[in-house]
């Protein structure tokens, strides 16, 4: 299998830091900096970066780890000090296929929840749509401001070889309802910034900082007609749930006031936030709490999450909620292999950023040929999320391989296959020094009146050698992104 690294053109699994490879254009002064660096330095600020990360508190919690009370255990995210560099005319490009591409999503999302011409026209079956546990009935016909369902989308992006060895970036998901991570694109560049300040007078690095203003501008954008001066909320579920550190931390680096569903009550289909000098109005909710538990008069009775009574005064054209509910019906994964022909249909463009190539198991052809080649493919669950409900066929035991199959065969609808991509690679610290490891790319895409993006994103980090998980819920870790300036 080729293999493409972000650093070396040529890798030779030799001492990398002697220089025995071709080292890629935007990476030359980074290595000739590493390189003169004294390896006890560079573990001093590795341990720096982890003692001040846990006194921010910047941690997870992983449900599927519980400790003695029964909680989720609270994990501190690995943080890389290699950076991953990307040179402008490549994000450029990406840039431009981001913005197609997520414009053409709610493009989508409004028509299947109004006219459904993308449904009339056969592009994709309507059972796929109208029968999908993500399509919300309940917004048929509701208009949302600017038509933008998806004002924060996170885009996995990944690089792999194509058939000239060139890497090439591959949309690998897309993530519309609540996309998480963003804090930590920030907070990898503040660390940075103060571990190796020196290297940013070398490099000119375009920012990332300006995140939560841009994010602030998107949601007063998308705020009701009813409002010159809206007022903006975080609604999280809480401090028990797996990025409670991000909805607080965005809410204070916003200035508004994170929430939870007790916090919020309705009245006469307008939302209020109870505070100490009484109820004040609420016009834009960015929601960190799934569909199901956001308004238990509709969806789920027994949620205490939400607030009884939000869907009215959503439906009634009062409150903006950001997401907006239903979007989740892009996200999934049996939709995914849809977005390129979405583009054509909507925009009368070609795709900027391909897709992986996708087996959809409902088919019996797809189905039959995932079956056959169960041991070289990664088959995924269409609702799952962070690693779980998958196959990584090259990674797994027969056993595993056996009793996946048992599953796949009695719910082939449930799930995708895709080729087993060889994930392009960067070098990164690991316990035995440096050494190349699998790496993708989350860029967060920001849709109010305007489409903007800062330039970056969040490189998670596969660090057990040859693993393709890059989940920080399965033991991966974070890098910087840089973008270069022209």
């Amino acid at each position: 299998m080729h293999k493409f690294d972000e650093m070396f053109a040529q890798l030779h699994q030799a001492d990398l830091l002697k220089g025995e490879a071709d080292v890629r254009a935007q990476y030359k002064n980074y290595l000739t900096w590493l390189q003169r660096q004294d390896p006890k330095l560079m573990q001093g600020r590795r341990e720096e970066a982890e003692v001040i990360f846990r006194r921010v508190g910047i941690t997870f919690a992983v449900y599927g780890d519980k400790d003695e009370d029964g909680a989720g255990t609270e994990r501190l995210i690995p943080f890389d000090v290699i950076p991953r560099i990307i040179p402008a005319h490549e994000w450029r490009d990406m840039q431009k296929g981001l913005e197609q591409r997520v414009t053409a999503l709610n493009r989508f999302i409004h028509d299947v929840y109004h006219e459904q011409e993308i449904l009339k026209a056969g592009v994709i079956p309507a059972e796929q749509v109208l029968n999908n546990a993500q399509f919300r009935s309940e917004m048929m016909g509701v208009n949302v401001p600017n038509q933008v369902y998806s004002s924060i989308s996170g885009i996995d992006i990944v690089r792999a070889p194509n058939a000239q060895g060139e890497g090439e970036y591959f949309v690998l998901e897309d993530n519309l309802r609540v996309p998480s991570g963003v804090s930590y694109m920030l907070e990898d560049r503040k660390m940075m910034m103060r571990l190796f300040p020196d290297l940013f007078s070398q490099y000119r690095v375009e920012p990332v900082a300006h995140y939560p203003d841009l994010l602030l501008d998107t949601l007063r954008a998308s705020s009701p007609a009813t409002t010159d001066n809206p007022t903006v909320v975080v609604l999280t579920p809480g401090m028990y749930n797996s990025a409670y550190f991000e909805h607080a931390f965005l809410a204070q680096q916003m200035g508004v006031e994170l929430v939870e569903g007790q916090d919020l009550f309705v009245k006469d289909s307008f939302v209020y936030m109870r505070t100490t000098r009484g109820p004040k109005r609420v016009d834009v909710i960015y929601r960190r709490v799934d569909d199901d538990f956001l308004d238990p008069k509709i969806f789920r009775k027994d949620s205490t999450l939400g607030c009884a009574g939000l869907m009215e005064a959503y439906r009634a054209g009062h409150v903006s909620i950001c997401n907006a509910v239903g979007t989740g019906i892009a996200d999934d994964k049996s939709i995914y292999p849809y977005v390129p022909q979405m583009i054509e249909f909507y925009l009368g463009e070609k795709p900027i950023l391909s897709n992986v190539p996708t087996f959809q198991c409902r088919k019996p052809e797809d189905l039959k040929y995932t079956l056959a080649n169960l041991d070289e493919l990664v088959v995924k669950e269409v609702h799952g999320a962070g690693g779980y409900g998958m196959l990584v066929g090259p990674a797994a035991t027969k056993a595993e391989i056996e009793d996946f199959r048992r599953v796949l065969m009695a719910k082939p609808e449930g799930y995708i296959a895709q080729p087993t991509l060889s994930l392009s690679t960067c070098p990164t610290y690991v316990n035995s020094g440096i050494a190349p490891r699998h790496i993708d790319l989350r860029p967060f895409v920001l849709s109010g009146k305007q489409v903007q993006m800062v330039p970056g994103g969040l490189t998670r980090v596969a660090l057990k050698e040859g693993s393709l998980v890059v989940n920080s819920s399965q033991g991966g870790g974070t890098k910087d992104t840089w973008i270069l300036e022209v």
